[in-house]
């Protein structure tokens, strides 16, 4: 017999490892399915990070200890969501994909992504990768120099490779991709380099390309009006950097977009659909079904690409399928997500470049300090670009009702430079000079809080008084909200108070998204540490946090 490999060996002493994943098995993760599984970005297609365990609560948590950690060997920083699948925890960073046996901790594969180390100049806001999709037997990844691959999820060989666009002209891939009604679909960045927006659909088994769904409308489209006459439209931005989320009943997902191209508006005058929109399209063709833009005309870096929940709630007594988006812009939006009609926009921190949003109109009413900066002045803007919620996602409670979110509170100094930016492939295209106001003593960097999704009122509000939080939500039928916090500690949080329940220290900075799941009948949650992302999610941390990259998982201590 010939001589078995180290992996080999592992993988038949440690566990099995997933052969295939069915549609069904994903249409049920988040919907009462297996819970020994974690199979889709947001638990669950519609996103709500909710997990119906309660094996750790708020009584049995101060047993809660770490069962393994396993190094990712990264120094970049990790913002992915595993996957749990029979056994074995998949995760990706912007170096590796990894597969870890849940029960030791072991390594059961792992495969290289390389790319060229110049692919850094045209990443914006770190170099990061938000997670893995299965299907059907196989791994699915995305990675920094615009490439869609295809592991075989057993053993982690490389199945199939294509390429989405030049890395050379600023396109990426930071972005988990997601599979849906048999199509595989990814995003891109690119929202800095003056990129034409869209989201890819291809064939999971062979890498086919089948469809491709620009976020910026050309001439002769519907929402071409919206785009001044040439070819701004084709550096128009509308990146679509955070994973997508898809109503099987609708057939319909939903996806994000970012800021338009350059940053400037003088240079696109207009609406510019679909920048800062969520658009929802047939996930087999990406047929466009409506839209919904948060920030007509942007030009204040307010990326629309935050994710959209969806939940069936009761709206003035009636029952409504609808979408909740808490935007960039500072606004928590909740739409009709069959028809994209406005229900509701409150906001959720504290905002000074628009009024209120109009429920006639459904647009905003901007403010003086909006006009001001239009015109050309110098302003302080509330929030800042990076939003009074970035990136890292909030969970939803269903039993509860109410959101959990991690909240930004911070004020740019911003103005729109008086020439216009002149595009150059893969170069920084602008046109505005932007730097954050003096924090006021004694005010919160943000809040960790429990809001209502129609009011967007706090059931609480944790203030956040060292450093703000970059870490996604996770919520349990346990009454516990798992995050973390740029110096280390993962928190499960009290839902009903807000009250910091119990807390470890990592190894480094989390600004990742926690999973919980159960393997032999004991729940685990589990969560990458290391600090990374822009320097937004860095600042302050200089001196304090070292990076490097590690899972870490928990379960409770026999009593």
């Amino acid at each position: 017999m010939g001589k078995l490999s180290l992996g080999t060996v592992l993988f038949a002493v440690f566990g099995t490892v997933a052969h295939a994943q069915t549609q069904q098995e994903l249409l049920r993760d988040g919907n009462g399915g297996s819970t020994d599984n974690v199979l889709t970005y947001g638990m669950g297609y519609h996103q709500q990070r909710y997990s119906a365990l309660k094996q750790i609560n708020k009584s049995t948590v101060k047993r809660l200890v770490p069962v393994w950690s396993a190094s990712l060997a990264n120094e970049f920083g990790e913002q992915g969501q595993p996957l749990v699948y029979n056994g074995t925890l998949y995760t990706a960073n912007v170096k590796r994909v990894v597969a870890i046996d849940v029960a030791s901790g072991r390594q059961l594969w792992t495969t290289a992504l390389e790319w060229e180390p110049a692919v850094a100049r045209v990443v914006c806001c770190g170099l990061s990768n938000r997670g893995v999709a299965l299907y059907n037997g196989k791994l699915f990844v995305g990675s920094v120099d615009a490439h869609l691959r295809a592991l075989d999820a057993k053993t982690g060989k490389e199945v199939w490779k294509v390429k989405i666009a030049e890395w050379k002209d600023g396109y990426s891939i930071t972005s988990a991709p997601t599979v849906a009604n048999g199509v595989l679909m990814t995003g891109m960045t690119g929202g800095e380099y003056g990129v034409r927006g869209f989201v890819d659909g291809y064939d999971p088994d062979t890498g086919k390309h089948l469809w491709r769904r620009h976020t910026t409308a050309g001439p002769g489209e519907k929402g071409g009006e919206t785009w001044p006459a040439g070819d701004a439209y084709l550096r128009g931005g509308g990146s679509t950097w955070i994973t997508g989320s898809y109503d099987p009943e609708l057939d319909l997902v939903y996806w994000g977009t970012s800021n338009g191209g350059p940053w400037t508006a003088t240079a696109r005058p207009g609406d510019n659909l679909w920048i800062s929109s969520v658009i929802a399209f047939r996930p087999k063709t990406g047929e466009m079904v409506w839209h919904y833009q948060w920030t007509p005309a942007e030009t204040y870096d307010f990326d629309g690409n935050n994710e959209n929940v969806l939940a069936d709630i009761a709206v003035e007594g009636v029952k409504r399928k609808v979408l909740m988006h808490a935007d960039r812009n500072g606004f928590l939006y909740m739409l009709d997500r069959t028809n994209g009609k406005l229900i509701a926009a409150n906001p959720y921190v504290k905002v000074n470049w628009a009024e209120r949003i109009d429920l006639k109109t459904a647009r905003p009413v901007e403010t003086d300090v909006a006009k001001r900066l239009r015109a050309g002045e110098k302003v302080e803007v509330r929030p800042r670009w990076t939003g009074g919620k970035n990136w890292m996602p909030m969970a939803f409670n269903p039993n509860t009702g109410r959101l959990y979110l991690a909240m930004l509170e911070e004020t740019s100094v911003y103005q729109l430079n008086k020439e216009l930016p002149v595009y150059k492939a893969g170069e920084r295209y602008m046109g505005v000079e932007n730097t954050t106001a003096p924090r006021t003593p004694g005010e919160p960097w943000g809040y960790f809080g429990a809001l209502d999704p129609l009011t967007a009122k706090p059931k609480w509000k944790l203030p956040l008084m060292d450093l703000p939080s970059w870490s996604g939500m996770l919520a349990t039928a346990g009454g516990l909200v798992f995050s973390g916090r740029p110096t280390g500690e993962f928190v499960a949080i009290d839902e009903d108070t807000g009250n910091i329940a119990w807390q470890f220290k990592t190894g480094s900075g989390i600004n990742a998204q926690p999973i919980t799941y159960t393997h032999n009948g004991r729940q685990y949650v589990s969560v990458l540490s290391g600090l990374g992302g822009g320097t937004s999610a860095k600042r302050e941390t200089e001196g304090k946090v070292l990076p490097g990259g590690s899972v870490w998982t928990f379960a409770l201590m026999p009593d």
